[in-house]
């Protein structure tokens, strides 16, 4: 037993935090404000500490872009307040040889008036849909006439164009342009002049989205019913510059809502993951507005891959872009075509955001190292103000105060 307690005793040696008596302590107001005080920084610390190992961060990675093969998809929304929905015509071009003129798949447009507001209850149409008017003139012409397609190959299996517009796409696959409608039944049937001359103060919305090749290409809105002539993209105006009041009026302002290479889910994953400042639209809210009404409108995107890779779920796929934009006006006599051009630019890199957070052990060192450094400066500074008041009040007692 008395073996044991020597034992003890030896251990005492070792312990580097001797204690004092209390007898001996002094507590001074001083020292209980430094301590309020040091308590409240670690207090702030610590929180501060704990919120950082609670919140994730986003590390990047630049690698070599192994999926340009897939397929990309494309969301946007865009308005032309002095354009005409049945004048607007979407094509779609790249580097692999693909040509798709006036795409309707997944895209759709909305008439609007002069304000901007809608004019039916009709909220959207599919974009190259036939017009109520067409659906009507169907109605009323005999079940089994064929309409003539006036030359040109008919889109229909059974060789017919019963509608104006049937003769317009019969026409555009032809390398043709349309001309005068008047001299086709089916339009003047449909009032497709007339039809023209009503619409031409309204404006339109287009929005949908766009299955794209993942290469080098371009989409854009521009006016008239487009075709293939001699390896050339053309777009049949003639038709809207006779039926338009000034004969040429093809005003391309545009205010883009938005313009995302994506899907919407993963945006709003993004969204909701808080990681807006990686992941941007950056043409959202771009206004173009021009007194010419001929003017070609380039938006030149330079698109690079991004991969989330987060802690826990699926790893999401988008894409970020940057954007240079370029007016031109066109004249009275020069070549081009007035409207809204989105180039694209395929990056051969791609960006990987791996979500990252502390560890807990980091957090546990973290929080010692606070509470031991402002203790130990706490502890200094509170001796340093103590012996300044015991020197202070030994010159005070022996009469030598300043």
């Amino acid at each position: 037993m008395a073996k044991q307690g020597s034992f003890f005793v030896r251990f005492r040696n070792f312990d580097a935090y001797a204690k004092t008596l209390d007898d001996f302590r002094v507590k001074t107001t001083a020292g209980a404000t430094v301590t309020v005080i040091s308590a409240l920084i670690i207090f702030y610390l610590v929180l501060s500490e704990l919120i950082a190992y609670q919140t994730s961060t986003w590390q990047p990675e630049l690698v070599v872009d192994k999926s340009r093969k897939d397929k990309m998809t494309i969301q946007f929304n865009v308005t032309f307040p002095k354009m005409p929905c049945h004048m607007l015509s979407l094509d779609i071009m790249d580097d692999s040889g693909e040509h798709i003129s006036g795409y309707t798949h997944d895209v759709y447009k909305v008439r609007l008036d002069s304000m901007g507001q809608l004019i039916d209850k009709q909220k959207e149409t599919k974009l190259g849909d036939n017009s109520h008017g067409a659906e009507m003139a169907l109605q009323k012409q005999d079940e089994n006439e064929c309409g003539s397609c006036y030359g040109a190959t008919a889109v229909r299996p059974d060789g017919c164009c019963n509608t104006c517009d049937e003769i317009r796409e019969a026409y555009a696959n032809m390398g043709w342009g349309m001309g005068d409608p008047d001299q086709f039944s089916q339009c003047v049937r449909e009032n497709w002049r007339e039809k023209i001359e009503k619409q031409s103060n309204e404006g339109c919305n287009i929005h949908g989205r766009l299955s794209v090749n993942k290469v080098r290409g371009n989409f854009h809105i521009a006016p008239g019913k487009s075709f293939q002539q001699a390896n050339m993209h053309v777009h049949d105006l003639k038709t809207y510059m006779q039926g338009a009041p000034d004969g040429h009026s093809f005003d391309m302002s545009h205010e883009i809502h938005s313009l995302t290479f994506g899907d919407l889910v993963t945006n709003h994953w993004v969204t909701s993951r808080a990681l807006t400042t990686t992941v941007t639209d950056p043409l959202a809210g771009t206004v173009k507005r021009s007194d010419k009404v001929r003017t070609v409108y380039q938006y030149f995107l330079k698109i690079v891959s991004t991969e989330l890779l987060p802690r826990s779920g699926k790893s999401v796929y988008t894409n970020q872009y940057s954007v240079m934009q370029n007016d031109r006006v066109l004249g009275d006599h020069a070549s081009g075509l007035p409207g809204v051009f989105f180039i694209m630019d395929i990056s051969p890199m791609q960006i990987i955001y791996r979500e990252e957070r502390s560890s807990f052990t980091s957090f546990l060192t973290g929080v010692c190292a606070i509470v031991g450094g402002i203790f130990t400066v706490a502890g200094l500074f509170d001796r340093v103000v103590y012996r300044a008041e015991r020197a202070l009040k030994k010159k005070r007692d022996l009469g030598k105060t300043l």
